[in-house]
């Protein structure tokens, strides 16, 4: 399906692809890792021909699609609906053609082409998709120009999934995505029938998603087979037999040495050792198999405070007059590990910026500890740094009264040595920058550490040691983030941000997961932490169920109904098209009616999924 032939690309004067090579199988998920700044985007970028190579070619069979989200975000008065619907070129050519053609014989290709490529059943797609990246109808419906970049962002995502090209190019999707809809994209993945070449720092989503993955390291490109996990397994394997292969060799050539160094001048041994000599020329070097030094993190831990570091008691909590969360009730102590589940747009954000402190509650009381200390991280502090200072510079400002070692000392802990410390910020890569910022938060030991989206410039090796960090970490944590990976192995408590209000939620992150997808399993979620209802309350809740939703049902089967009918039309018809003595005018009528009745299905379908949609959110509302 696509295959990368010996590609090296030069940027800056630095050698980023040195003759890399791959054939990747036909209709392979495959992850695109390695270090940041080892080469994936660009390598993707030459792939979608956004970047000439220096030498090398990729090839592509004819005909093939390769679709790639472009790095602008679009924008404009269309509505993130349309700009989906318009993502497939050809479907909004052809009912263009289709409204304007007076041929008969065009008219009839034009919708028999329709009818193949299944553009009825577009609009409902494309409802569907933006559903699953978080939009509401309000979303959907309105301008572009009304969101913000990241959803925009989200929008070109969605429009690149709905044109389904043969080869899919996805360059760290969920970084605009929350947990809920990152969960969605590794499910439309796992089904999606084309080629998929996926850059993304996530264990779990790689895990779930691929089936090969393309380690990029070095400039080089090597293949393996399976998921994330069984690449870390295998790679590991290589590694140790890289470096085994090497002493052996260097055992070997120690022993040539010693040879030719004791008899290359004693006349009867010259010829041996000048054999000697031949071979140990001919042993190529084996480079040591060394991996890249993991990033460090370390946390200074706080001194010791009287639980509890924060309480919040019935708050409400909002911007202006307008609040975003009421009802909040919660608890964190000095050691809980807590994250925060729910959708962008839910408050969590809120929730976050109420509880260090930046936000005042608009109702109810929040009490802190003692000289409470609490680090916040945004993902959007990264981008505020003073690009023309150091990381010296940086640390000295936010520590005015510590000397210069204290703030080296700091540094340190996050891999700022030496002469790091004053390699001006723009020289330094997302991940260092995450780093700093990390490390500016914590330079007085904060009591509780607040992250909100802290991985999405991190790599794989770097996020394990985020993990290490906060587990070692003396004080509280409070975690919003889309990778699971994170989540898992950090969270021991689990808050669900929706409705207007912040719960704990008494499940694990997989039955969120469940939960998220509408799983069978998701079924027996309890929310909360308050008693099972019995027999008896649940017949009265179903009852009440039933009594509410009757018109959404009623409005359900009514446009089940209209659709079947529609559809069985639509079937007559097919059937007299395929009369093979059916020619010009008359075939020209039936194939416009075709049309027509293509048209009425697709209007029918979308209020049947309304319809569905609405029962659905009444029915979760109860």
């Amino acid at each position: 399906m696509l295959t990368i032939q010996d590609v090296s690309v030069r940027l800056g004067g630095h050698v980023v692809l040195d003759h890399a090579n791959a054939s990747l199988p036909p209709k392979a998920r495959v992850g695109l890792v390695g270090r940041n700044g080892s080469g994936k985007s660009t390598l993707l970028k030459v792939v979608a021909g956004r970047i000439q190579a220096d030498g090398g070619s990729i090839e592509v069979p004819r005909g093939v699609r390769v679709g790639y989200v472009a790095q602008d975000a679009p924008s404009g008065t269309a509505s993130a609906y349309e700009t989906v619907l318009a993502a497939d070129h050809e479907r909004a050519r052809l009912l263009a053609a289709a409204d304007n053609e007076t041929d008969p014989v065009r008219l009839a290709d034009v919708h028999e082409r329709l009818a193949a490529i299944g553009a009825h059943a577009a609009p409902a797609r494309a409802a569907r998709i933006l559903a699953g990246m978080g939009f509401d109808e309000a979303m959907r419906d309105g301008p572009l120009d009304a969101l913000s970049g990241g959803w925009r962002m989200r929008v070109a995502l969605a429009a690149l999934l709905f044109a389904e090209p043969d080869v899919l190019l996805l360059d760290e999707p969920s970084n605009h995505l929350d947990l809920e809809a990152t969960l969605w994209l590794e499910s439309f993945l796992v089904r999606y029938r084309g080629t998929v070449l996926l850059v993304s720092h996530e264990r779990d989503l790689l895990n779930g998603v691929v089936d090969h993955i393309l380690h990029l390291e070095h400039g080089k490109t090597t293949l393996y087979r399976g998921a994330y996990d069984e690449f870390v397994r295998q790679r590991s394997e290589r590694l140790l037999q890289a470096e085994a292969l090497r002493a052996q060799q260097e055992r070997r050539r120690a022993q040539l040495q010693a040879f030719v160094d004791r008899w290359r001048y004693k006349a009867h041994s010259a010829s041996q050792a000048q054999s000697r000599l031949k071979a140990l020329a001919k042993l190529d070097p084996i480079a040591e198999a060394m991996q890249d030094p993991s990033v460090v993190f370390q946390f200074p831990s706080p001194d010791e405070v009287r639980p509890p570091l924060v309480m919040l008691e019935n708050v409400a909590v909002g911007y202006g007059d307008t609040p975003v969360l009421k009802r909040v009730s919660l608890r964190i102590d000095p050691d809980d590990r807590v994250a925060l589940l729910g959708r962008n747009g839910n408050g969590k954000t809120t929730l976050a910026r109420l509880i260090c402190g930046e936000l005042k509650p608009m109702g109810g009381t929040v009490t802190g500890a003692n000289k409470l200390r609490v680090g916040y991280f945004s993902q959007y502090q990264v981008d505020e740094l003073d690009l023309a200072g150091t990381p010296l510079l940086h640390m000295t400002r936010a520590l005015p009264d510590a000397n210069a070692t204290v703030a080296r000392a700091h540094l340190g802990r996050f891999g700022f040595s030496g002469e790091k410390a004053e390699v001006k910020v723009g020289s330094l890569s997302g991940g260092e920058r995450a780093r700093l910022a990390l490390a500016l938060i914590t330079r007085d030991a904060p009591h509780m550490i607040i992250l909100d989206e802290p991985t999405n410039h991190l790599d794989v090796d770097a996020r394990d040691a985020l993990v290490a960090a906060l587990n070692d970490y003396g004080g509280a944590v409070l975690l919003v983030s889309h990778d699971r990976h994170l989540l898992q192995l950090v969270a021991d408590r689990l808050v669900l941000v929706a409705d207007g209000t912040a719960k704990e939620y008494a499940g694990s992150l997989d039955e969120y997961r469940a939960l998220v997808l509408r799983a069978p399993e998701a079924d027996d979620e309890v929310k909360g932490d308050g008693p099972r209802a019995t027999r008896k309350d649940e017949r009265r809740a179903a009852a009440e169920l039933r009594e509410r939703t009757q018109a959404l049902r009623q409005a359900v089967k009514a446009a089940e109904g209209d659709l079947a009918k529609l559809e069985k039309k639509r079937t007559e018809l097919e059937g007299k098209l395929n009369d093979p003595k059916l020619v010009g005018k008359e075939r020209g009528e039936l194939m416009k009616a075709h049309g027509e009745l293509s048209r009425q299905i697709e209007a029918a379908e979308t209020r049947w999924m309304d319809a569905g949609l609405a029962l659905e959110e009444a029915q979760a509302s109860i």
